[in-house]
């Protein structure tokens, strides 16, 4: 009963994790659009925002469309990489490894903004927000891995005790 248990909330949070990522990605599509939206509602944001609004707006409108299909890649990367998590969402103790990618993945954001944030002349607080989308996919990530472990474990126990039957 408690793999069946546990194998229901992995896959609760499955759906969410692959819906929060597919969400995060699709919001690359409409860029231009978004960052019209933030310039015309400035006033909703904090102040020393401001500037870095301005400065994303200038540099969006100055990038070729071409440049910026970029980013619609970034989205569909998004989405295919949510479909991945479809294995562990059918059987998560054999599709355990993407959780574990996942997890890395997750991990390589933290060097990745700060490496390449600075280089980029990325402002400190816009990297840090980078950084809590790793932060907040690694929660449910390592939730996943220790419902797996919990899975792996009872059926270690059965296991063995039906050897010793």
């Amino acid at each position: 009963m408690k793999t069946v248990s546990s194998i229901k909330k992995i896959r609760r949070v499955v759906i969410v994790f692959v819906i929060l990522l597919a969400l995060s990605g699709i919001t690359a599509f409409p860029l231009v659009t978004e960052v019209d939206f933030m310039l015309a509602h400035i006033d909703f944001f904090p102040i020393f925002f401001h500037n870095w609004i301005r400065t994303v707006y200038d540099s969006v409108h100055q990038t070729p469309s071409i440049v910026l299909y970029g980013t619609d890649w970034l989205a569909f990367a998004h989405i295919i990489i949510g479909l991945f998590f479809v294995g562990v969402y059918l059987n998560p103790v054999r599709n355990k490894f993407i959780v574990n990618v996942g997890i890395v993945a997750c991990i390589a954001v933290f060097p990745l903004a700060f490496i390449c944030g600075p280089i980029r002349e990325i402002p400190i607080y816009h990297q840090i927000i980078d950084c809590c989308f790793g932060l907040f996919g690694v929660i449910p990530l390592l939730y996943i891995k220790y419902q797996i472990s919990l899975i792996e474990n009872i059926s270690s126990i059965n296991h063995t005790e039906s050897k010793t039957i």
